[in-house]
């Protein structure tokens, strides 16, 4: 008897765990669609383009998300705002050679991707 009711409070105790993590985690989440130019189709998912982007954003201080949306040319990006901001993103896709809304691709990242990347 004794072992169900410890069972039961450790049930509880991680129930609340679970529902108090997921509670903070949305509170510290933002997302922002950031509208890009990735003109070819290898480089939506090549490891030097879209690929890369996805990857090594995923990978950047606060950022939880990266999604590559190759028909409206957006990536969707959830972050955690103390640890990032919308402009830093937009800095750090310039940074692979593309625009980033309002922030024009850094002109040597530009100038490294693959030919078929250039805009037409």
């Amino acid at each position: 008897m004794k072992s169900t009711i410890k069972k039961s409070i450790y049930s509880g105790v991680m129930a609340f765990s679970l529902i108090m993590l997921i509670s903070f985690t949305s509170k510290n989440s933002e997302t922002i669609v950031v509208k890009t130019n990735i003109y070819c189709d290898h480089c939506k998912v090549c490891s030097s383009c879209g690929g890369k982007i996805i990857k090594d954003l995923g990978f950047s201080k606060g950022i939880q998300l990266v999604e590559l949306d190759e028909v409206k040319m957006t990536i969707t990006i959830t972050y955690n705002p103390k640890k990032t901001s919308p402009e830093a993103i937009r800095q750090a896709i310039s940074m692979y050679g593309y625009d980033a809304d309002s922030v024009k691709a850094d002109s040597a990242a530009y100038s490294r991707l693959d030919e078929c990347c250039h805009k037409k």
